[in-house]
């Protein structure tokens, strides 16, 4: 691994950006799927400075967002510029928490970040609720003294707050408003309904339909379909209340899955840091040029071929 490192080096050379670390991370056996959506994150800047930023409220308890800060924090830190770290605690803490993936099969990469982020929302809320209490009871011992009544209405209203669950940063990273548009066309005939976009996400995360369930084959086959996905991206199905609907979006990274199914096959990653595009494949990491991407779009022809081709598109809105 030190050859391939001291290759990177020498290949970025002089465009090496300042408090950047380029590290592949070790596959225990299965786990390209988890590496490839981790490095994908990492170069999401948003999430990863609220990642490195986490404060959680009880140091001792193990989580996997701090696994998640730990291995981020790591690798932010280390004196070296590129290498290798072994996400060993993260993976760990994984497969203790979600038995789906305690074992040594290949997993999905979109199912895989869909649980990472809302078991961190979750997490995000669950400590947003007890700081609430922490504050409620603090404030109902403050007033019940003067009031009784001034005490159970203190105790109501914040209880009555607590059924709502607040949005975390998560959600203000990825999570947009979708809302549904009935348009006449012809007065009192016909009607078209249309969803449009009324929040923009400062992450769009978008996820391609790559597996399809073949009722012949009695299961699932890859679609290798051709996908072209810019590296600039303006959506234009936006509402006309729609804030900044202007916004545009640069690609950041793709997740990118390689074989003819979903339970086989391997995860690699490629990414976009200080305008240089890079290939993680697991502990491995190299420098590609931007046009190398094309051969990630999918294939042309025979569609439920193996191939090498974007899973999950990762755009982060500009400025």
């Amino acid at each position: 691994m030190g050859a391939t490192a001291s290759q990177l080096e020498k290949d970025i050379g002089h465009e090496f950006p300042q408090n950047e670390h380029y590290f592949g991370l070790v596959n225990f056996g299965n786990t390209c799927y988890c590496n490839s959506v981790l490095q994908a994150l990492f170069f999401c800047r948003p999430f990863r400075e609220r990642v490195l930023g986490y404060k959680p409220l009880s140091k001792r308890k193990e989580s996997l967002l701090t696994c998640l800060a730990d291995l981020f924090g790591n690798i932010a830190s280390q004196k070296k510029k590129v290498g290798v770290l072994a996400p060993k605690k993260f993976v760990a803490r994984l497969r203790k928490e979600n038995e789906l993936f305690d074992n040594y099969m290949q997993q999905d990469a979109h199912e895989f970040l869909n649980y990472l982020l809302n078991t961190i929302a979750d997490l995000l809320q669950g400590e947003k609720a007890k700081e609430k209490d922490k504050d409620k009871h603090s404030s109902t011992s403050s007033v019940s003294s003067k009031s009784s009544v001034s005490s159970a209405g203190t105790t109501n209203g914040g209880s009555q707050q607590n059924n709502k669950t607040e949005p975390t940063w998560v959600h203000d990273i990825f999570e947009g408003i979708l809302t549904n548009e009935t348009r006449c066309l012809c007065c009192e005939t016909e009607a078209q309904k249309r969803m449009r976009v009324k929040k923009l996400p400062k992450i769009l995360a978008l996820h391609l339909k790559r597996f399809k369930y073949m009722e012949q084959l009695q299961r699932y086959a890859k679609l290798s379909y051709r996908v072209v996905f810019p590296f600039e991206l303006r959506l234009f199905n936006t509402s006309d209340d729609a804030i900044n609907h202007e916004k545009l979006y640069d690609l950041v990274a793709v997740v990118i899955h390689c074989g003819s199914g979903p339970n086989r096959g391997h995860y690699i990653t490629i990414v976009k840091s200080h305008g240089l595009w890079l290939l993680f494949d697991d502990d491995i990491v190299e420098k590609i040029e931007a046009q190398a991407i094309e051969e990630f779009y999918g294939l042309t022809s025979e569609i439920q071929k193996s191939s090498e081709s974007g899973y999950i598109l990762f755009y982060e809105a500009r400025g």
